[in-house]
């Protein structure tokens, strides 16, 4: 038997330890809280803590740049970087979100690799015009 990949690991861990949260409601409200405490980390790493910063503005984007070459032009708003401690809840409530997503796929027999994989090459075969 191949080695499972951390993918596949993953989502076998999540679906041993689905036990609480094992209603589809359940799972639907618990990502949605999760994603909640991913913006609310970063909002702490800005209002809190002020390793990052967000200077935000219209995008200088002019109507002749090619879309292909939009990229080179649009930025992310983030000034800094997250300090260790950031990082690390960002990171955690991160996992958490993916732990409800890997759910999500569990209770609805979905492959998560399968997914990532074909996400992927849609991005890959469609490149930015897949973004639009």
């Amino acid at each position: 038997m191949p080695p499972q990949t951390s993918c596949k690991k993953f989502q076998g861990t999540v679906s041993e330890y689905l036990v609480r949260h094992k209603s589809i409601l359940d799972v639907m409200s618990k990502f949605q809280e999760a994603s909640a405490h991913v913006n609310r980390a970063m909002a702490k790493a800005v209002t809190n803590c002020g390793c990052l910063k967000i200077k935000a503005e219209k995008q200088p984007v002019s109507p002749n740049v090619n879309f292909s070459e939009v990229s080179k032009y649009v930025k992310t708003h983030i000034e800094g970087s997250l300090c260790s401690n950031c990082r690390e809840v960002v990171e955690a409530e991160l996992g958490n979100a993916m732990f409800y997503i890997a759910a999500f796929c569990t209770l609805l027999d979905l492959d998560l690799e399968k997914i990532l994989s074909k996400e992927n090459d849609r991005i890959s075969t469609l490149g930015v015009y897949s973004l639009t």
